[in-house]
């Protein structure tokens, strides 16, 4: 099995609704996305997937949440935009780009809201 990652950035403001403390008001982060794919076999010239493919995915994605106000962005108009939240959307919808590759699963996204914390959702 082989496992890649590429790590993008984005930044944006956000606001945690219900929280009792500073993240109640809007602030900003420059956001640090992990994106882990795995792969059980490899292309004729040996790769599961191209790294500057799998980027282009990965930005497509968080283009949508940069430089925006992540609480007027569909979902979190419904949800908290939390790490956790930010976490899962990004995973499906890199989850549905890759449905094109028969040989390329995501297994993780990590979104980094500062440099010493992250969330990490999974399927597992």
């Amino acid at each position: 099995m082989y496992e890649l990652m590429i790590e993008s950035t984005f930044s944006s403001a956000h606001q945690l609704r219900g929280y009792k403390g500073k993240c109640e008001n809007i602030h900003g982060h420059n956001w640090r996305v992990q994106v882990y794919v795995v792969s059980n076999r490899l292309n004729e010239i040996g790769l599961a997937i191209d790294f500057h493919e799998l980027k282009r995915m990965t930005n497509d994605v968080i283009n949508q949440l940069d430089h925006k106000e992540l609480n007027k962005v569909f979902p979190f108009t419904e949800i908290n935009p939390s790490s956790e939240n930010i976490a899962k959307w990004i995973f499906d919808c890199i989850k549905k780009k890759l449905s094109m590759y028969d040989n390329v699963n995501i297994s993780a996204v990590t979104v980094w809201e500062s440099d010493t914390a992250s969330a990490t959702y999974t399927e597992e």
